[in-house]
């Protein structure tokens, strides 16, 4: 298993700390969630508190073990402060994707670290995109990270069109959309080390906005 870093640690910290105190104090998990409303009325904080606070335990638990397997890969890459700047930064970019896509939806609201972590998630693929995954329950079943980027994102962009569960599908995309600008950002070098990837990741990022301005999400 990988040893966990203090930035790792820290970020799994807080989301345990804020997220125990929203489980258990309704007026704070309110006061700090993703609510457009709240944002437009000035609470611009709610961009950063609500990816910090969770709905359940289940919830808090995917989103830090999803952490727990990638951050690894973007530390080792790069180091703690620009692994921070690339958490931070996708959970800004899910934020304003979701403010972008549901500004007209006065009562939508959304919590949780997704849109932080499938950026994480993003970073790592690009810096390793052939890092073989598996199935945790399906023993001798992988396939190259890279396809889980495309296949998460394509799934995404189903669940925002459907409008499928209680999901903030938009944070996840926007959050993904922060992890791969920072990461090239970081490392340009990858748009001729890792060509197929950098083009095979944008894809979807380009349909989303194909759709949007065509007018079908």
């Amino acid at each position: 298993m990988f040893n966990l870093h203090a930035a790792t640690i820290a970020i799994m910290a807080a989301n345990i700390l804020v997220s125990l105190k929203g489980f258990n104090d309704d007026s704070f998990f309110n006061r700090y969630k993703f609510s457009i409303g709240g944002i437009t009325a000035g609470q611009k904080e709610r961009m950063f508190t609500s990816g910090f606070l969770h709905v359940d335990v289940s919830h808090l638990f995917f989103n830090m073990f999803t952490l727990y397997f990638f951050a690894h890969v973007v530390i080792n890459w790069f180091d703690a402060g620009k692994f921070l700047i690339i958490y931070f930064v996708s959970l800004l970019g899910g934020s304003l994707l979701g403010l972008f896509f549901h500004k007209d939806e006065p009562y939508y609201s959304a919590v949780g670290a997704s849109g932080a972590v499938t950026g994480i998630l993003y970073a790592a693929i690009l810096l390793n995109p052939d890092m073989p995954l598996q199935f945790v329950f399906i023993r001798g079943l992988s396939f190259p990270a890279y396809v889980l980027g495309i296949g998460y994102m394509i799934y995404s962009i189903y669940g925002m069109k459907s409008r499928m569960g209680n999901i903030g599908h938009s944070a996840h995309f926007g959050g993904a959309i922060g992890g791969y600008a920072t990461t090239l950002l970081f490392k340009p070098e990858l748009f001729v080390t890792e060509t197929f990837t950098v083009v095979l990741l944008a894809l979807p990022i380009v349909i989303l906005f194909v759709l949007e301005k065509m007018g079908k999400l």
